[in-house]
């Protein structure tokens, strides 16, 4: 590969494989997708003002202050939003060049294991989760994901041709998600394991790797998950499963949270109690702002709203399928492929474990869930997805 500037002090000209492209970081380009744009800013605004009705019992009586949640999360959306303007006016190409999807790559597997050493920051758990620097926290999972998206598209875009073979399309993909997904299972954190090895089969097998090997991986996966179960590396893995096939067994204790929750969605009915009207989460479903965020959703607004949330989360995956299909390159492609599969199987594990459709894993709901630095790396991420939108335009025109 080859750099050299150009006369646009903001462009530079690439070349690879003898041909030359013009890469400008800030140059003029389309619109983004406004259907996109609009699922995004539909499902947000829904998120806070249901965070908000599900947060303010909870956030009174632990913080003396109703608005405790929705300010800081309506802080790191203002941000996040602005963050996604910005980032979806820069030309996506720009993340493989430089060697930043190594980069990256590298960086999560130092924070996921410097996260191991340090000390854990939820008393009563055994979790190491969670990076601090003074005030601020993060957890390493959460750049791990967009890690293995960048790489892998990066990688799929570069050996597209290879992708059917088991030592070029399936072994190497399959290395680099197994170290991340181990690390993040010492965590030990088996819901962002599963859905970080999840994102990763679905972009091998829209990558063109052949579905047989996809399934083994899977089949693997499977397998490693109950190990990590039956072994103890998951603690608590063996008693959620246990109370999976009957909550109601321990329900003042074990089955607890999936108790109330069921609770909640049952009360709901067809139309809800409407909203602000919950009675579950007055202290009984615990922190109902976080992963359970669904169940006050389905007891305010009915299996109506509840029916309609889930159809925008669907819709705006099948809108980032159509997105990747028009990309201008393979690279754009598997970015938006990947980032919004990462929505859709996120939102379907929360929904699931909030009906007990699965096992209670932990898993927070894009856009809904409380949580600042997810919210933050969620818009930026869909900033990317813009950006790769903008040239969708410019090669349909």
């Amino acid at each position: 590969m080859s750099v050299r500037p150009d006369s646009n002090e903001n462009s530079m000209i690439v070349g690879d494989g003898g041909k030359k492209t013009s890469l400008s970081i800030f140059r003029k380009r389309g619109r983004v997708d406004v259907v996109f744009l609009a699922l995004i800013l539909g499902l947000l605004t829904t998120g806070l003002v249901m965070l908000f009705s599900a947060s303010y019992a909870h956030a009174y009586y632990i913080y003396g202050n109703s608005y405790h949640f929705i300010i800081k999360q309506a802080e790191f959306a203002v941000v996040g939003l602005l963050l996604m303007w910005l980032i979806s006016h820069v030309d996506y190409r720009v993340l493989k060049k430089f060697g930043l999807p190594w980069i990256l790559y590298g960086l999560s597997i130092v924070m996921l294991i410097a996260v191991l050493l340090m000390p854990t920051l939820s008393e009563g758990f055994d979790y190491k989760r969670w990076i601090k620097i003074g005030t601020f926290s993060f957890q390493p999972s959460e750049i791990a994901k967009f890690a293995i998206i960048l790489l892998f598209a990066y990688l799929i875009s570069k050996n597209y041709d290879k992708m059917k073979k088991f030592t070029t399309g399936v072994l190497p993909y399959v290395g680099l998600l197994g170290l991340v997904c181990i690390l993040v299972v010492l965590e030990p954190h088996l819901s962002a394991t599963i859905l970080i090895f999840l994102i990763g089969l679905v972009m091998m097998s829209v990558g063109g790797a052949k579905l047989g090997w996809v399934i083994f991986s899977l089949g693997v996966l499977g397998a490693g998950g109950f190990a990590a179960i039956m072994t103890g590396i998951v603690d608590y893995g063996r008693d959620r499963i246990m109370y999976w096939f009957d909550p109601f067994a321990d329900a003042s204790d074990k089955g607890y949270q999936t108790v109330q929750s069921l609770l909640a969605i049952g009360s709901g009915g067809l139309f809800g109690r409407q909203l602000g009207e919950s009675r579950q989460k007055y202290l009984w479903v615990p922190e109902p702002h976080n992963d359970f965020i669904f169940s006050i959703i389905c007891e305010e607004l009915g299996f109506i709203g509840a029916a309609i949330i889930i159809i925008a989360f669907a819709v705006l995956v099948w809108r980032g399928v159509m997105l990747a299909s028009r990309a201008r390159d393979k690279f754009g492609a598997m970015l938006v492929v990947g980032l919004t599969f990462q929505i859709g199987i996120q939102a379907a594990l929360n929904i699931l474990v909030v009906t007990n459709t699965i096992p209670n894993t932990g898993i927070s709901l894009p856009f809904f869930s409380y949580g600042g630095t997810a919210l933050l790396m969620l818009l930026a991420q869909m900033g990317v997805v813009l950006s790769v939108s903008r040239e969708c335009r410019i090669s349909k025109q």
